[in-house]
């Protein structure tokens, strides 16, 4: 996920459109606001209106990316007619990593999808898809990815896996907007919308984000377990459909 705060997006539109034209349009750009304690604490940048920042940044973003000539005026940015294109090469989707229900509106009508973190099954079925999808319907635009990243971990010890994806993941809980996503889902802490168990266990549990409207699946294994090995090996056979 490329931070948008520390890019302006006619610098953002070039390289990924350079990257698109090197990997034959493969690219799927992900970008997101970052967090408050990085962006003003760190880069000193204002963070006080981040609907709105990523309103005028896809805003800008978005046509720039179809080779369109770019005119805005407004609070964030104001572009001047800005053009980018490169014969042969297409606008690469848009995912925005979008939580809160404003922003995942915000990003139904104006991105192609969305990357989640910290979000179990409750999450996204109650209130990520939902939201998402009801705005895209609204804005005429396409059903939207919905791409969850999960902490999984295949162990037949649940209780001490549980334990280790806590202890590994445990600094999203005390971080403003994974806190939030987790209570939405009514999850008390990183194991709980989380994937741990022997391979049927898993199976199950990725029929059931299919089910919440999860598109896209990511299994973030936690680093030094001593079943991350095995975990990456079922990871793995999954995604080629084995």
């Amino acid at each position: 996920m490329v931070p948008t705060y520390p890019r302006h997006p006619t610098s953002l539109a070039t390289q990924a459109l350079s990257v698109q034209d090197a990997t034959n349009n493969r690219l799927a750009l992900g970008i997101g606001l970052s967090h408050k304690f990085m962006i003003e604490g760190v880069l000193g940048l204002d963070y006080s209106k981040p609907v709105r920042h990523m309103r005028e940044y896809l805003s800008v973003l978005n046509p720039a990316l179809r080779g369109e000539l770019v005119r805005h005026d407004g609070e964030e940015f104001r572009v001047n007619n800005f053009q980018v294109s490169l014969t042969g090469t297409k606008a690469p989707p848009v995912l925005v990593a979008a939580l809160g229900p404003d922003m995942l509106r915000l990003c139904g009508r104006m991105a192609d999808g969305t990357v989640t973190w910290m979000g179990g099954i409750e999450y996204l079925r109650d209130v990520a898809v939902p939201a998402m999808s009801e705005a895209a319907a609204k804005a005429g635009r396409p059903a939207p990815r919905i791409v969850a990243m999960v902490p999984v971990l295949l162990s037949k010890d649940v209780a001490a896996g549980r334990e280790t994806v806590n202890a590994t993941f445990q600094m999203y809980g005390g971080i403003p907007s994974y806190r939030a996503t987790l209570d939405r889902g009514g999850a008390a802490g990183p194991a709980d919308v989380s994937l741990i168990g022997g391979e049927e266990e898993l199976e199950q549990g990725l029929k059931r984000f299919e089910q919440a409207g999860v598109t896209d699946f990511v299994a973030v294994v936690p680093r030094g377990a001593k079943e991350a090995d095995g975990t990456g090996e079922f990871a793995a056979a999954m995604a080629r459909g084995k």
